[in-house]
């Protein structure tokens, strides 16, 4: 009786809980479970680095990507998708409007040899580290081995 008790209070408490979650047309999304858009992976090796972001909705031409020696940002804008008179949203979760996504890479890029590709929604910036910043081997040699 307890138990059943207890699973009917987290029931009618989750459905009150997401009748608050819903203000003014739009979804509220508690600070903590909020995520950043676009959301990306960033990469890295001896010889560069790679990020990609999912901006599906983002045509490239609305895309504005400045790297600059330890930062790569993101700027653009996705539109609402439905819009006119008459029409009532039942689910909104994903964001529309301007963004702007700063990330830090790990080492300087060679701002001179950054591409950038987009391809169904995924962006993708290959940022290679300059020559004089790549990790080198250095051999020790012994004082022994010098006298030989």
């Amino acid at each position: 009786m307890l138990t059943e008790n207890r699973a009917q209070s987290r029931s009618s408490g989750s459905k009150d809980w997401e009748r608050q979650r819903f203000r003014g047309g739009r979804w509220f999304v508690p600070f903590a479970l909020q995520v950043d858009f676009p959301p990306v992976n960033l990469w890295s090796s001896r010889d560069g680095a790679i990020v990609t972001a999912e901006v599906p909705g983002v045509s490239p031409d609305k895309l504005d990507v400045t790297v600059q020696a330890l930062t790569v940002t993101l700027r653009g804008n996705r539109e609402l998708e439905a819009k006119g008179e008459g029409i009532i949203v039942h689910r909104h979760e994903r964001p529309h409007g301007d963004f702007v996504r700063v990330i830090v890479l790990p080492f300087r890029v060679d701002t001179e040899k950054v591409s950038a590709h987009f391809e169904r929604g995924i962006l993708r910036l290959e940022l290679p580290r300059p020559e004089e910043d790549k990790p080198r081997k250095v051999k020790v040699a012994s004082e022994s081995g010098a006298n030989k």
